[in-house]
């Protein structure tokens, strides 16, 4: 409830107090030359405000200054922390018009990090597959937190972030394990000019992130399996079949054998639409 008095029948003209209510770092640590995140959250601040950061470490040595300007009462942005940052990082953010100023808590500094041989367990997955995500992160001391972000690749770099699995650092290295399971998007059905350009088997890497510092993976190409069986109207095993031939997700052709019990069974191929083309019947006795 507003403790504001005023007469009715008249407009009455109220200033709202303008303040800076937050100024954080997003994570607690980061390693020099790492990316960074900081956010600005204010009250009562109009759009399009000038606002000063500025960046000192422990030791009072200021290490920039940058002028931005604030939107809907919250900024956010990502930079790379200093290389000659000592100790601790803070962000001092200023609203010159609003005369308000605000320094951020510690942004802890490590010693560097390296991440190397980011590796998965397999070079290809089926549905199903338990696989290892394994990397080397020198320098990081052990229980520090990692995160693990797996996405599926995109050729124009519109990467889609499948999942983050968390980690921890144990005697300079992370491992994770994750069930591979593809979940077909229909924006991933390929049309038929994509088709006649050539089909991609969707393809998949992690980003391994420890105290702002990122490393990438190979990939890791997807291979999946169908199975048919034909039966007749009794629900029995057809025996006239003996081959089908499927046109694959790549637009080429493949001849598959029929087993005794009816069944054409593909696998490691890329997944995506099939379609029967053709039924190869048996040979009659003449």
């Amino acid at each position: 409830m507003s403790d504001h008095q005023a007469p009715t029948g008249q407009i009455t003209t109220v200033t709202l107090p303008s303040a800076l209510e937050q100024v954080v770092w997003t994570e607690p640590a980061a390693v020099p030359g790492a990316q960074a995140t900081l956010e600005v959250f204010s009250r009562f601040v109009g759009n399009g405000a000038p606002m000063q950061i500025k960046l000192t470490d422990h030791t009072g040595k200021t290490h920039g200054t940058f002028n931005e300007s604030l939107y809907a009462n919250r900024f956010s942005v990502s930079m790379q922390v200093p290389a000659e940052a000592e100790v601790a990082l803070y962000a001092e953010v200023k609203l010159p018009d609003h005369g308000v100023t605000q320094q951020s808590g510690p942004l802890l500094l490590a010693p560097p990090i390296r991440i190397e041989r980011c590796a998965w367990s397999a070079e290809e997955a089926r549905r199903g597959d338990m696989l290892t995500l394994t990397a080397d992160v020198k320098g990081a001391v052990d229980g520090a937190e990692a995160q693990v972000a797996i996405y599926e690749h995109d050729a124009d770099g519109a990467h889609d972030l499948v999942t983050v699995v968390p980690a921890v650092v144990r005697s300079e290295a992370i491992e994770v394990e994750w069930a591979f399971e593809y979940v077909e998007d229909t924006d991933d059905i390929p049309t038929d000019p994509e088709l006649e350009q050539g089909y991609t088997v969707p393809e998949y890497f992690f980003r391994v992130r420890v105290l702002g510092v990122e490393a990438e993976s190979p990939i890791l190409r997807f291979k999946d399996w169908i199975e048919y069986q034909f039966l007749d109207a009794y629900n029995a095993p057809r025996t006239d079949l003996d081959a089908i031939v499927v046109r694959m997700p790549d637009g080429t052709e493949q001849r598959v054998p029929i087993d005794d019990q009816a069944t054409a069974l593909l696998s490691d191929i890329p997944p995506g639409p099939f379609e029967i083309v053709e039924f190869v019947f048996k040979k009659q006795p003449a």
